[in-house]
């Protein structure tokens, strides 16, 4: 028997046969749960998905565990601002997120810098004496209106998805939960 432990929120939402979209989910675990009432659903997991019945199936008679892949998420020591914002990871550290990832950034006690769900644009991988090595990337998240100081010591950035879903035919209900499986 297989134990879950539930990360984050449960979200629910309702379904037909055109593909509807959660809200930006910030990725905390691994795995996430599907849970379809009354009817089947295909599920498309990404940036800006779009269910279509080509995409994986989820019964009603069974609760499915999809994999995410490993949780990207890094610790913030620098945020720049302006039309795009630059993210500047601690040195030695790296950016463990790719160009197209979706992102969002949670800075404690300066939540004006907060942004959910923005895209990264590049990473700069410049090497030698003034190189980045991967520590820095650039986001495509507008915060030149934001003028404070970035000093906070808990900034975390984490990549975020969205889950999409459609019926065959009929209605009914998703349950979508990150879990950890043990």
């Amino acid at each position: 028997m297989t134990a879950l432990k539930p990360v984050g929120v449960n979200t629910t939402f309702s379904t037909s046969t055109a593909s509807a979209q959660s809200s930006e989910i910030a990725q905390k675990s691994d795995s996430i749960r599907i849970v379809a009432e009354t009817a089947g659903v295909h599920i498309a997991i990404g940036t800006n998905p779009t269910a279509t019945v080509e995409n994986f199936y989820v019964p009603t008679t069974d609760a499915t565990e999809i994999s995410l892949g490993p949780v990207r998420s890094q610790r913030v020591v620098g945020v720049t601002t302006g039309t795009t914002t630059l993210i500047d990871f601690p040195e030695g550290t790296g950016s463990p997120f790719e160009i197209g990832d979706a992102v969002s950034l949670t800075v404690t006690g300066q939540s004006n810098f907060d942004f959910t769900h923005k895209i990264v644009t590049s990473i700069d991988t410049s090497a030698g004496v003034a190189g980045y090595f991967s520590t820095r990337l650039t986001v495509d998240h507008d915060s030149s209106s934001v003028t404070d100081v970035f000093n906070s010591p808990e900034a975390t950035l984490r990549r975020s998805l969205k889950v999409a879903v459609r019926t065959n035919t009929g209605t009914g209900t998703v349950h979508i939960q990150q879990v950890q499986v043990s």
